[in-house]
C-alpha cells in the first residue's frame, strides 16, 4: 500500500487533465471531479478515479488540488455545503493552482484556517505544453511548512518551484508573469507583421532572432503558431483577458504604473470583442494584422 498522500483533483481542463495524469504516473492515487464526463473518462483511462461530486472527491483526500479558470469558480468549489471546505477532512492541504486575484487566495486561506484546513496558492506558467511535459514554473504563496509538504507533489508537475511569500504572493507573481507574457507575445506579433511586410523569410528570421537577445520562451513555443496561423488554444485569449484585468487592478492598488501593459490589455480586450476569445493568446497576431491592413 502506498504511503503517498491521497490526492483529490478538481478541474480537468486543458491544464488540469495532463497535470493530474502526471501525478498518476508518479504513483499518486488521484480522485478527480469536473463537470465534463469525457474528462472524467480520460482520468479513469489514465488510472485515476472519477468522483460524482466535490464532496466525494475530497472526503478522504490528504491534498486537494484545484485548477479552475478564475476567482468565481474557485469560490464556487470552495464554499457552500457541497464545497471543499465543508467536506474536506481537518488537516487537509488545498493547493490552488488556478490563476485568480491575490485577495481571493488570501480570503480562501483565512476561511480554510478556521476549519483546520491549510492552503497554498500555486499558479503555474508554461501552458499546455508545460503541463504535458511536467516542466511548469510554479509560483507559490503560503506557509513554509505547507510548501515543504506539497513540494514532492509539485515536483511531479513542474521544474521551477518557488515559495514567493505569504498567502496571495503566488498569485501576485503569476499576475506579473501574465503581464510579461502578453507584452512579449505582442512584441513578437508586431515583429512578425513587420518582417512579412518587408518580404523577409519569416521562419529564418524568427530562428536567428531567437538565438540572440530577442530570444524567449514565448518565441520558441509560439513560433509555429505565428508561421502557420494556428491558434488552437493552449491558453485562451479569454483567460489572458481575465489575467490582464487582475494585474492592472493589482497594480493600481499598489500605485504601480503599467503603461505598456495597459495598452496590451486593451488589445487583448479588442480581440475578445471581435470574437477571438476562444483562440490561443498568440492570436494577438490577428490584432496587429488588422491594424496593419492585412487580411485576417
Amino acid at each position: 500500500m502506498s504511503n503517498l498522500p491521497k490526492i483529490a483533483w478538481i478541474g480537468l481542463g486543458i491544464m488540469g487533465s495532463p497535470m493530474s495524469e502526471n501525478l498518476i504516473k508518479a504513483g499518486y492515487s488521484v480522485t478527480g471531479f469536473t463537470l465534463e464526463q469525457d474528462k472524467l473518462d480520460r482520468l479513469t483511462a489514465a488510472g485515476g478515479t472519477a468522483a460524482g461530486s466535490i464532496a466525494e472527491a475530497v472526503k478522504d483526500a490528504d491534498v486537494i488540488v484545484t485548477m479552475v479558470p478564475a476567482s468565481p469558480q474557485v469560490e464556487a468549489i470552495a464554499y457552500g455545503e457541497a464545497g471543499i471546505l465543508a467536506n474536506a477532512k481537518q488537516g487537509a492541504l488545498i493547493v490552488d493552482m488556478s490563476s485568480i486575484t491575490p485577495q481571493t487566495s488570501v480570503d480562501l486561506a483565512k476561511n480554510a484556517a478556521e476549519k483546520g484546513i491549510r492552503v497554498l496558492d500555486a499558479p503555474v506558467s508554461g501552458g499546455e505544453a508545460g503541463a504535458i511535459e511536467a516542466v511548469l514554473s510554479i509560483m507559490v504563496g503560503g506557509e513554509q511548512a505547507d510548501f515543504d509538504a506539497a513540494l514532492p507533489i509539485l515536483e511531479a508537475l513542474g521544474k521551477t518551484i518557488v515559495l514567493c511569500g505569504p498567502h496571495g504572493s503566488g498569485q501576485t507573481v503569476k499576475a506579473a508573469n501574465q503581464l510579461i507574457v502578453a507584452v512579449n507575445i505582442q512584441a513578437c506579433a508586431e515583429a512578425v507583421v513587420f518582417l512579412e511586410k518587408s518580404g523577409v523569410n519569416l521562419s529564418a528570421a524568427l530562428d536567428v532572432l531567437n538565438g540572440g537577445l530577442a530570444g524567449s520562451t514565448v518565441l520558441t513555443r509560439k513560433k509555429d503558431n505565428f508561421l502557420n496561423r494556428d491558434f488552437k488554444p493552449g491558453f485562451r485569449i479569454d483567460l489572458h483577458h481575465k489575467d490582464m484585468g487582475i494585474v492592472t487592478d493589482a497594480a493600481r492598488n499598489v500605485g504601480a504604473a503599467l503603461p505598456v501593459g495597459a495598452v496590451v490589455a486593451q488589445l487583448v480586450a479588442s480581440l475578445r470583442a471581435q470574437g477571438d476569445g476562444g483562440l490561443d493568446h498568440s492570436a494577438l497576431l490577428r490584432a496587429v494584422e488588422r491594424l496593419s491592413g492585412s487580411q485576417v
